[in-house]
Parts: structure tokens; sequence; C-alpha cells
């Protein structure tokens, strides 16, 4: 009797080990044969995007373009075993080629040998990263990168790559790092003539092309037509030798071999810092993406899962000369608009990767460097938003100085040290919310219901005698105090003599030890000068907690009214005041 097939095609009975960790073999030994045209198609229209897309990633992360291949057949097989979503492309990123670019150069004093290796050592780094968030379920810890710090990031990445890949289009090399320094170096060399005519030509050119084929011509493969034109022209007119134009030469004959990459202790404790932001910048882009993939396939989304792939896929690459790789945000639509069906999709595309490294390496040798700097630039072009920056500065502006901090600090200070920044002052305004929460003296508002902060609100009433003071936050050892300094100068300011205080707690959601013993010396204080402490809408674990702190038996047990208005009522029956609500008749 055949397996009945779920709406993942998964079929009932599955090892359920198999289904957690490698979904991707799970779907190709269930494969449909239906699938194959779709996902073969797919997959070679993929490859005539992933070769030269790969190829530029790999020039403008410091290494020779051959890597960037390297560092796309391996993952890809990877994340076909492993991966979750069935038509994710992974490869190299226009985002993490700054970062590596930041982190290998400086290491690697212009030798070749020694980048391919740190870039190597940096993959497998931040592939234990992405592991080891997917395996402890530790996603959350994106969060820390929230919007305002990526978008500053990535304005950053995008202008410190743009500038860095100026030079080739002007068929010129540019040693520098960092943004001021490369933006010096790009002025000074075109003010001493250094520019290259024909480079600028077919550079300009081709990034014209791209940038007005994905306007006007979303569809049409706006990389690969760019890219086969120059390699054409270049080719026809012999430029390379005629007008000096750099090519990027035949490719060397082979598919990646496994290499350990052979680094110091030094290099590793150097590198660790920025793999770790790479993984995060990678799990954040990850799963958004592999959200937008389920929602719309109609699958749950697995993030964990999606970084186990991801680590894995950085681990393989660092093992065969690739460098760090994320998920594509632009390769995937490709694959999807092209029909692609499964995993499959990607394995064609891997597979064509080798077989013209095996059979066809001389096919781009005349390929123009200045075209792949066209590529990159166009990618830039794409993920920048600098009008997200001025929106947020119209929205809020804290949030704005997070991006600008961010920013800032990659474009002026570094990529790494930037994000690190921008991270650091994201976290002292999360302490210092905490640490300073907002809290309110509440009021009666005629023709309102419920009990309203004064401050929105001057024209409310205070119930003589009463003061009803609201925290909008846990009480712990950091804000106790001045919680207890509001409380009191609530009462001080009271405009009749306090007899009772009553907290509006519903959103105390924890009391620590240290917050416990000020309490106490709060319903001391408050004690001497006649006045009684309430707590309104206190939940129930809170309670739990302050009993077994013993602090109820201090301050009292039956001081917990369920609401405010409820704590309001017992005191107008205990005590005789002079009030009228709007609401009585």
């Amino acid at each position: 009797m055949p397996l009945k097939l779920r709406s993942d095609t998964s079929p009932i009975g599955e090892a359920p080990a198999l289904q957690r960790w490698v979904p991707g073999a799970l779907t190709l030994l269930h494969y449909k044969p239906a699938w194959f045209l779709s996902d073969l198609l797919a997959g070679l229209v993929l490859t005539a995007i992933l070769v030269p897309v790969g190829m530029g990633y790999s020039q403008a992360s410091g290494l020779p373009a051959i890597y960037g291949l390297y560092a796309t057949i391996v993952p890809l097989v990877v994340y076909a075993l492993l991966g979750p979503s069935r038509t994710m492309v992974l490869g190299p990123d226009s985002t993490l080629a700054a970062v590596i670019a930041a982190l290998i150069l400086p290491l690697s004093a212009d030798n070749a040998e020694r980048a391919v290796a740190l870039a190597g050592a940096l993959a497998l780094l931040s592939g234990a990263f992405s592991l080891m968030i997917g395996l402890a379920r530790l996603g959350l810890i994106a969060d820390l990168l929230s919007k305002p710090i990526r978008i500053g990031f990535l304005n950053a990445i995008a202008l410190t790559v743009l500038v860095g890949q100026l030079p080739k289009v002007f068929g010129f090399s540019n040693p520098a790092d960092g943004l001021v320094d490369r933006a010096f170096f790009l002025v000074q060399g075109i003010a001493q003539g250094r520019t290259n005519t024909v480079a600028l030509g077919i550079g300009a050119s081709s990034l014209l092309l791209i940038l007005l084929l994905k306007h006007f011509r979303p569809r049409w493969p706006g990389i690969l037509v760019a890219v086969v034109l120059a390699t054409l022209v270049s080719a026809g007119f012999d430029l390379g030798t005629v007008a000096r134009l750099s090519v990027v030469g035949a490719l060397p004959q082979g598919l990646p071999s496994f290499q350990i990459p052979v680094v110091t202790l030094h290099d590793l404790l150097h590198l660790a810092p920025g793999a770790a932001i790479i993984s995060l910048l990678t799990f954040a882009d990850t799963s958004v993406l592999s959200r937008a993939l389920a929602q719309r396939l109609g699958h749950a989304a697995k993030p964990n899962q999606e970084m186990i792939a991801l680590g894995a896929a950085n681990l393989a690459a660092g093992l065969f000369q690739g460098f760090s790789v994320s998920s594509s945000s632009s390769r995937t639509p490709v694959a999807e608009s092209a029909g692609a069906k499964t995993q499959v999709t990607g394995l064609v595309g891997a597979l064509a990767i080798a077989v013209l490294l095996l059979f066809a390496p001389k096919l781009l040798q005349h390929l123009p460097s200045a075209a792949l700097a066209a590529v990159v630039i166009a990618a830039c072009w794409s993920f920048a938003d600098f009008p997200a920056m001025a929106a947020m500065y119209r929205l809020r502006k804290v949030e704005f100085a997070f991006s600008a901090a961010s920013f800032l600090g990659v474009a002026f200070v570094g990529v790494i040290e930037g994000i690190f920044i921008a991270i650091a002052m994201a976290i002292l305004v999360l302490v210092w919310n905490v640490w300073h929460p907002y809290f309110a003296v509440l009021a009666r508002v005629d023709g309102r219901k419920g009990y309203h902060d004064m401050a929105r609100h001057p024209e409310g009433r205070q119930v003589p005698g009463l003061v009803l003071f609201r925290w909008d936050a846990q009480l712990f050892f950091a804000n106790a105090e001045i919680f207890r300094e509001q409380v009191l100068r609530a009462v001080a300011l009271a405009p009749t003599p306090t007899h009772w205080v009553v907290v509006a707690a519903d959103a105390i959601t924890d009391v620590d030890i240290t917050a416990a013993e000020v309490l106490l010396a709060l319903h001391s204080e408050l004690r001497q000068q006649g006045v009684a402490l309430f707590f309104a809408g206190m939940k129930g674990p809170v309670k739990d907690r302050l009993k077994h702190y013993g602090t109820l038996e201090v301050i009292g047990q039956d001081i917990f009214p369920p609401t405010v208005g409820n704590a309001v009522n017992l005191y107008r029956a205990s005590h005789t005041v002079d009030w009228k609500d709007w609401d009585e008749t």
C-alpha cells in the first residue's frame, strides 16, 4: 500500500530524525519525475547569474575570481541536503564582501594564498557560530541587529563596496582599506590620469545596462546580458592586449579541493568577532527570506534548521577553498521565476559550474574586470536604502541615531567596530529604558472611563487623600530606588494629605530580592507618615514571589485589590472624602 503524502510531500511514518536534520535529502528521496524539467531549466538559468555574481563578489572580498565559484558549488550541494527551503539559493553575498575584505586584507599583506586561507578560516568560524545558534535555538540573538542598525550598516557597506569597486570601472587598482582611504585613492587615481577609457566605457555601459533592464525589463537577466556583451566586445577586439584592459583570464581547471586553512591562533582571535557578526547578519537575512518563501509556498518556516544548513554550508565552503556565504534575496527569486520546484535547481547550478571548470575554464578569460565591478556596484545599489534613514529621522530620532551610529561607525571606524558600536548603543538604550521606565500619577478625567496619566491629562482630578501611582516595568535592583523616590515624591506633591498609596501594578512582571527590600523600606517610610501602601492588579506569580521572600509578612497580606477602580471604591468606603465622580447620578 503506497504511503500517503502530507502537504509538504513528506510521507507519514518517515523517520523524524531525517525530517528534522536533512529535510532536503527527504525531498530528494521522494522526488517526482515531473519536477525535473522545471528544476533543470531553472538551474541552467540560475547558473547564468551565479557565475558572474560569484566571481564579482569574490573580487570584492579581496580574493581571485575563481574562489567565488568554489564558494558557490559546495554550499549549493550542502544546502540541497540540509536546507528546509526548496528554492532558497546560497552563495557569495555582496553584503558580506566588505566584511570579509575588512577582516582578511589587513592580515594577508597582499599575499593571495594567505588571503584564501584566512577567508576559509573565517568561513569555518562563521559556520561554527551559525551551527551553534541553530542547534541551541538561539536565533533570537539576531534581534540585536535591529532594523535601524541593519539599515545603517547596509548603507555604509554599500557605499564602501561601491567606492572600492569604482577604480576597477575606471581601469586601475585601489589597494586602500576603509571608505575614506578608498575615496581618497579613487580621486587621486582619476586626478593623476590613470583612467583607462576603454575600461570606463565597458564598466559604465555594463552598469547602465544592468540598471536599465532591471527597471524597464525586470524579468530579463540583465547581469547575464551585460556580462556576455562585455565579454564578446573584449574578445572580439582583443581589448586585453590592445587596450590593456584588465580581464579575468583563464580560470584554473578542475574542482575545488579539500584543504584545511592554515592560520595562526592570532588570526583566529582576530577573525572571531567578525565571524560572529557574519553569522548574525546571515541569520537575519536568511530568516526573513525563508519566512517569505514559506508563506508563499504554504509551508512552516524553520529558522533554526535554516541556521544549521547555513552553518554546514559555510563549514563546507571553508574546507573547499571557499569563503563565507549567505542566502540570496536576488538569486532566489531568479530560481523561483524560472520555475524551480525543489533543491535540485541548486544541484543543477552547482553541476553546471563544475562542468564549466572542468571542460571550459577559458570560456570567461576575456571577461572584463570592469564588467564584474559593475555587477557588484549594481548589487550595492539594490540593497542601499538611504530614504529609510531619512524616514527614521522624521518618525523617531532615537532610531535614526542607531542607524546613523551604525553607518558612521562602519564607514569611518571599521566594519566590525562600527556594528559593535551600534549594538552597544542599542543595548545601552535598552538598559536605560528598563532602568528608567515610564511612571505616572493617575487621575479621574471627566467623560472618560478609568484613570489616566495626569501628565497627559492635567485637567484630571485626584481623589482627596488617595495617590494612584502607575509603574510600567518590572522592579529590580537597578530601578527599585527610583520607584521608591517617585512614590514618595508623588505623596509630597499630592494636593491633599495622603492616606493611601495605590500602585497600579499590572505591568510589574517581577520583583527581585533587592526591590523587595526597597518595598519594605518604602512601606516603613509611608507608615511613619500615616500612609497605607496597596498594589492593584498585581499578578499572582509576583505576589507568590513576595510571599516567598517574606515581604508580605511585614507589609501585609490583604493589600492587593484586583483593579485600580476596586481600590478607589475600597478607599471611599473606608474614608469620608468630599468627592463625586462624573458618572455618579
